[in-house]
C-alpha cells in the first residue's frame, strides 16, 4: 500500500487535473488531508492575462477567477487523495453559494486557499466544499461550491 499523498507541487498537480495556462490556478497544495481539508497556494504575478483588461493601470484579479482557483484546490485534494493521478479526471461547477470578495487581489500578492470538503465520498460524483482564501492572513474570499467529478470513460 503506497503512502498517501499529503502535498502536491505543481508536476503532481499537472497530472491531475486537466488545466493549462492559462486557466491553472493553483502553484502548490502544501497539505492535503485525505478528502477532508487541503491549502494551496496562487501566486499572482502581473503576466497573468486577465490583467490586460481587469483593470488597465489597476490589475485586480477577477474574482470568478479567485473562486476557480480554490475550486482546483479542492478539485487536487479529491485527485490525489482517491488515487486519481493520470486518470483523466475532470471537474464541474455545479453551484456557488455564498461567495463572498474581502479584499483586493493584485500581483504581487500570494493567495492561500483553505479548503475543506463538507459533502462527498470516495465513489460519489456530487462533492460540496466550503474554502477561504487569503492573503497575509486577511481574507480576500470566501464560498461555498458543489461539483461533479467526472472520471472520462467510467
Amino acid at each position: 500500500m503506497s503512502e498517501p499523498i499529503t502535498t502536491a507541487d505543481i508536476h503532481l498537480i499537472q497530472r491531475i487535473l486537466p488545466h493549462r495556462y492559462p486557466f491553472l490556478l493553483v502553484d502548490r497544495v502544501e497539505q492535503i488531508n485525505g478528502t477532508e481539508s487541503a491549502v494551496g497556494l496562487k501566486n499572482v504575478t502581473m503576466n497573468e492575462p486577465h490583467f490586460q483588461g481587469h483593470f488597465p493601470g489597476n490589475p485586480i484579479m477577477p474574482g470568478v477567477t479567485i473562486v476557480e482557483a480554490m475550486a482546483q484546490t479542492a478539485g487536487v485534494m479529491v485527485g490525489a487523495s482517491l488515487g486519481l493521478v493520470d486518470g483523466n479526471f475532470l471537474i464541474y461547477f455545479m453551484a456557488i453559494d455564498n461567495c463572498k470578495f474581502r479584499r483586493k487581489v493584485v500581483p504581487g500578492d500570494q493567495l492561500r486557499m483553505e479548503l475543506e470538503t463538507t459533502r462527498g465520498k470516495p465513489g460519489g460524483k456530487v462533492w460540496r466544499f466550503k474554502g477561504v482564501a487569503t492573503v497575509d492572513g486577511e481574507l480576500a474570499a470566501e464560498a461555498e461550491f458543489t461539483a461533479m467529478m467526472d472520471l472520462k470513460g467510467q
